[in-house]
């Protein structure tokens, strides 16, 4: 028989015995008691357990590496151009879009500026803005190309080298135009049609006395020029530390907070206590009050940052109430019981409803008479809801002191027509905060030059309050060099991240901060973005205070709503700790012996809010 024959004859012997095995591992359920096996040693189904082998064996895979970075023009909270940075990495050998962030533009323009020096800051924005675009996406995505996200020191330290070959170039490039200026000169002033006339516009008048006041004052620091295109510099900064935080798997806090310590995060973390702008004081007329440029809200801190941002929205409805029409307001039943009140109720239309104006800081605006009367408003509106300034609220006031400064009386303009000098400056401040307790912070009560007085100022009232420098702080660039804080003598310092400012520096500087006993306090810039990478930094920082504005515009209660996400998260984990409020005591050596008496007047009924001079006898406002 042929060999084909005798494999076939074979199988057929074997069909028998092979199907009597079938039968026999069907009957006793072999197969289910093989999965029941496997599911008891491998409690995953198929698919789950395949992504565990893959994520462990991803282990071994090579870290992701950053492959490009993105440059692009956006608008910010306020309708002006900035900039926006993404960041993307290869991830086992895929292009991966990891993060964004939009750095918020810092505008030095004060309010009051004039339109030709809005239009000349407008242009220099753009132009900013322009050349940070091109640096992102052309030199500083060529030279970060391959390098981890993970490696937050190495890329800023290339930043930082960065951006000074830009600072050294441009200072060239300014130096030749000088330089071929003069020669410009010396040759226009050969000709006699281009001599200078005596008693021009720009010539000195002889015999000009100058007043005492200009020589006491110490001058105005030269405003801290900005590289053009430095905006990138931050912006990207920022944006790689969002992807390392993406990267590893941890939320930004946590991934600064192990920046900051060393990788060694701390056991419990605490929450900054939110400074929350409830007025905007506005300065033109017929506002008379020219000081507070803020007045804000600070919850104390035995409530969680919840209940406390809930109580400051009831006592915003409240302020809203009492800022609207006086017919509105005396028709409520709270002040129905004043003569005048009942006279408008008696047929009488009242007017029409005043339209509620928000600042671009996401608060009230509102004009006031003197220094008390936006206090006893505050104070009014926490007594109506049953709150005590003090216990249940405090306040927190930005006087913008620089804005004030007129340098031809060498005095600040407090009020439209009343003048005082940086001693008389002190004393008033020195009886307002004994006169109203509740206020625990003052930002800015005097400029970084007059540093004496700032001294006078902390000895005066350092127990009692904090004095905090934001303008009279300079750019972070200078405050951390050669490990010296160049502020003058304050509680503490507000810190914007803005221009060149990289994250490896506010870690450094806060650390230089906390060893010197003062505060820090994380402040949005005017212009905001929808970007809350500043509520992680201010967590992971350790900040004591986050300054941000006011609790309505998209771009600033986006922040909030990301600070109570990182409260509820840190409370389940259980790593909550409470925040406090230690004030820092000075010495009192240089402390102010004399104190005005009629730099307070007491507020007169004309002075106050039609709505606050006609409540009833026996309401209170104190």
């Amino acid at each position: 028989m042929e060999p084909g024959g005798r494999r076939e004859r074979r199988w057929r012997q074997l069909q028998g015995p092979r199907q009597e095995a079938a039968e026999y591992y069907r009957d006793h359920r072999v197969p289910q008691r093989m999965e029941e096996a496997l599911n008891a040693l491998f409690p995953l189904r198929p698919a789950d357990l395949y992504g565990e082998l893959a994520n462990y064996f991803s282990k071994f895979s090579k870290a992701p590496v950053i492959c490009k970075l993105v440059g692009r023009k956006v608008i910010d909270g306020v309708g002006q151009p900035t900039l926006e940075v993404e960041i993307y990495c290869t991830v086992k050998n895929y292009e991966k879009r990891i993060c964004s962030t939009v750095m918020s533009f810092h505008s030095q323009i004060p309010e009051n500026a004039l339109p030709e020096t809005n239009e000349a800051d407008e242009k220099e924005r753009n132009d900013s803005v322009n050349t940070a675009v091109e640096w992102v996406s052309d030199s500083l995505n060529t030279m970060l190309r391959d390098l981890k996200p993970t490696d937050q020191c190495k890329v800023d330290e290339m930043l930082g080298e960065y951006f000074t070959k830009q600072a050294e170039f441009k200072k060239e490039i300014e130096k030749q135009e000088e330089e071929a200026a003069e020669v410009t000169l010396a040759l226009t002033s050969c000709t006699p049609s281009a001599t200078a006339l005596p008693g021009g516009k720009n010539a000195a008048k002889p015999g000009r006395k100058v007043s005492a006041a200009e020589r006491m004052i110490p001058p105005a620091e030269p405003v801290e020029s900005v590289l053009c295109g430095s905006l990138a510099i931050g912006a990207t900064s920022l944006a790689i530390a969002k992807a390392g935080a993406t990267i590893s798997r941890i939320p930004l806090y946590l991934h600064i907070a192990l920046l900051k310590h060393g990788q060694d995060l701390p056991k419990e973390m605490t929450l900054p206590l939110p400074m929350v702008t409830l007025l905007n004081c506005e300065k033109i007329p017929p506002a008379k009050l020219k000081l507070m440029k803020e007045v804000m809200l600070i919850p104390p801190v035995q409530l969680s940052l919840k209940q406390g941002i809930e109580r400051v929205l009831d006592i915003q409805k409240e302020m809203t109430r009492l800022l609207e029409s006086p017919g509105k307001v005396q028709s409520s039943p709270r002040l129905a019981d004043s003569k005048k009140g009942k006279a408008h109720n008696t047929g009488k239309k009242a007017p029409p409803r005043a339209l509620k104006r928000i600042s671009h800081l996401g608060c009230l605006i509102t004009g006031c008479d003197n220094l008390e009367q936006p206090l006893l408003l505050m104070q009014t509106a926490c007594n109506n809801l049953g709150l005590e300034l003090g216990t249940d609220m405090y306040l927190a006031i930005n006087c913008a002191a620089h804005e004030l400064m007129d340098y031809v009386k060498g005095k600040y303009e407090i009020l439209t027509g009343m003048f005082k000098s940086p001693d008389e400056m002190v004393d008033m401040y020195v009886e307002l905060i004994n006169k109203f307790p509740f206020i625990i912070a003052l930002i800015d009560p005097l400029r970084k030059e007059d540093r004496q007085q700032w001294n006078n100022i902390c000895c005066a009232l350092g127990s009692k309050c904090y004095l905090i420098a934001e303008d009279a702080a300079t750019c972070i660039s200078k405050l951390k060099s050669d490990q010296k804080i160049n502020i003058p003598t304050c509680s503490g310092v507000v810190l914007k991240y803005i221009n060149q400012t990289k994250v490896s520096d506010l870690i450094e500087l806060t650390g230089l901060l906390d060893g010197q006993r003062h505060i820090t306090i994380l402040g949005s810039p005017d212009g905001e973005s929808s970007d809350d990478s500043l509520v992680d930094l201010a967590v992971g920082l350790g900040a004591r205070f986050i300054k941000l504005g006011g609790l309505s515009r998209g771009e600033r209660v986006t922040k909030y709503n990301r600070l109570l996400a990182i409260e509820e998260e840190l409370a389940k984990n259980r790593t909550l700790r409470e925040a406090n409020l230690e004030f820092i005591a000075f010495d009192e050596e240089s402390q102010p012996e004399k104190q005005l008496s009629d730099v307070l007047p007491p507020p007169t009924q004309d002075s106050l809010p039609p709505q606050l001079s006609q409540l009833p006898e026996n309401s209170t406002l104190t």
